[in-house]
């Protein structure tokens, strides 16, 4: 059982960063914040778990299935990451690349001590509370230092795992397989690395999230291994009986001027190849929810609708449908995964391509943090806009990409690229 207990909070700002500050002494972290965002539909402002009581660590092989026996026999909150690579279980797939980070494939743990924020309240939950303890951390929450840093990191030289030419030549042979019939769009993403960094990593997710303020971000600590996500993407949620995907595919840069700014907007809303790129995923979601969808439920809510983020614009198209009651969370999960804006159309043949023609095994990146509430509901963003970091090996590393179709110019889809790296990279040199 779980003592709650619900606290009114004078300054929910405050108190959030304090309580990132003292979740700092455990080894399982998962923060995931709206950063107040109105439009992301989500239950809570701000969620903090941690303090594993339980946990599932695996690779991809009969991953889902474990997982669907976990969740179901933990019955609770469960928070955690689902890494692209997962892709190997649901289908004939491998990955092969280099991994500087070594992110296990799945992980998921039951927090011992968990926090929903909305508006000035936060509800905490204790599994197995001792006398005192909530109200005993309570305290010592409010006495943290707000403002406290450890130190500044060292100075950070970024290099490409993928250098401008070789990227050139990459973008031809995909628009190649384009031209024969292989596909009709793919993800293909490259990776920024350093190597042989110290690094705070709390400090480089507030740094991350104030340039940012995305409607998904997440801090996450797996023990030596952290993500510092300013994803402006929803993945999957499911509340009840309703699923909602939300792909993003489009992204135009933001302007100071704000009759620039809206003509940035207005050129997005407007281009055909990435309406046309949106709507290639767009059905690609709509097939993957029908596997399990009540049959002719699967609707659009939204299409090519422009979100505004303080980095960029996106095109984020919004699809869901109603599945049964008996339908178990970890199929829905399944049967979607990976999220199709990270993939490509047909999704087998985008996946085999990108793995043959990408440098670096994705991990974490381009796959799912979020969490199965205790009544099997659950919300996951997808992980893009992320720096990811080894502080064993210190390794840290960030990834982009962009969707490739017949009418891609590989000079634009680099300079995109460029655009989406440009938050990451300002944190981590600065």
């Amino acid at each position: 059982m779980r003592a709650k207990q619900i606290s009114i909070i004078e300054d929910p700002r405050r108190f959030k960063q304090q309580l990132l500050n003292w979740s700092q002494q455990f080894d399982d972290v998962v923060w995931l914040d709206s950063n107040n965002y109105a439009q992301n539909h989500s239950n809570y402002d701000a969620v903090l778990a941690v303090d594993a009581f339980t946990s599932i660590q695996t690779d991809y092989f009969d991953a889902f299935n474990q997982l669907k026996d976990y969740q179901t026999r933990v019955n609770d909150w469960i928070f955690g990451y689902l890494t692209y690579d997962l892709k190997n279980d649901v289908e004939n797939l491998k990955s092969e690349n280099y991994d500087g980070l070594g992110f296990p494939d799945l992980y998921f743990f039951q927090p011992k001590r968990l926090f929903f924020f909305k508006g000035n309240e936060v509800e905490i939950q204790y599994l197995n509370c001792v006398k005192d303890e909530l109200n005993s951390d309570l305290n010592e929450i409010q006495k943290v230092d707000e403002m406290k840093s450890h130190s500044t990191h060292q100075e950070v030289k970024i290099k490409l795992r993928i250098h401008k030419d070789e990227y050139f030549d990459k973008i031809k042979a995909m628009l190649q397989h384009i031209h024969y019939g292989d596909i009709y769009e793919a993800n293909f993403c490259q990776e920024f690395y350093a190597e042989n960094i110290i690094l705070q990593p709390l400090d480089i997710y507030n740094k991350l999230n104030s340039i940012s303020n995305a409607p998904f971000a997440t801090y996450l600590k797996q023990g030596d291994k952290y993500l510092m996500s300013a994803s402006p993407e929803r993945y999957i949620k499911k509340e009840g009986t309703k699923v909602v995907s939300q792909p993003i595919k489009g992204t135009a840069k933001r302007s100071k001027n704000k009759s620039e700014d809206s003509l940035l907007k207005r050129t997005l809303k407007s281009n055909e190849k990435e309406r046309s790129e949106n709507i290639m995923i767009v059905d690609l979601v709509r097939n993957d929810l029908s596997k399990l969808a009540v049959r002719g439920s699967v609707k659009v809510d939204e299409l090519c609708e422009i979100y505004t983020f303080d980095q960029v614009h996106q095109m984020i198209s919004t699809v869901s449908c109603e599945v049964n009651l008996e339908t178990h969370p970890v199929d829905i999960i399944m049967a979607t995964f990976p999220m199709g804006s990270m993939t490509g159309a047909p999704k087998i043949s985008a996946m085999k391509i990108i793995e043959n023609l990408e440098e670096t095994k994705r991990g974490l990146y381009s796959g799912a943090v979020g969490y199965f509430s205790s009544e099997g509901d659950f919300d996951f963003n997808v992980v893009i806009r992320s720096i990811l970091y080894n502080q064993t090996k210190q390794y840290v590393s960030f990834s982009v990409g962009g969707a490739i179709t017949a009418k891609s110019d590989p000079l634009s889809e680099y300079e995109e690229c460029l655009i989406k790296a440009k938050a990451m990279r300002e944190v981590l040199e600065s």
